[in-house]
């Protein structure tokens, strides 16, 4: 089943960031500890590091936005023989 990749609270303060940049494109395989995209917040900029391995699916908030709020889905993370059209089944459409 497609798993939501989610901005990550990089302080225990933090509310929301900036998904300054993808590093990972959709279609790219992951593995654990892969770094996908740079976020950045009144700080500094993170690296935001991949959990689990798979391919990414679908970019959900584009590089760029501000004001994405912790634990919003930023991208879907699609596991072996899974393809996009799993991500609508998933979602319920």
């Amino acid at each position: 089943m497609p798993t939501e990749i989610l901005m990550p609270a990089l302080s225990p303060t933090m509310t929301e960031g900036t998904l300054a940049k993808w590093l990972k494109r959709e279609g790219d395989a992951v593995k654990s500890g892969d770094v996908i995209a740079e976020i950045e917040t009144d700080k500094a900029t993170m690296e935001v590091e991949a959990v689990d391995e798979g391919t990414i699916g679908k970019i959900l908030v584009p590089e760029g936005t501000e004001a994405v709020a912790v634990n919003t889905p930023i991208a879907i993370l699609l596991g072996d023989g899974e393809s996009a059209g799993d991500i609508a089944h998933a979602n319920g459409k």
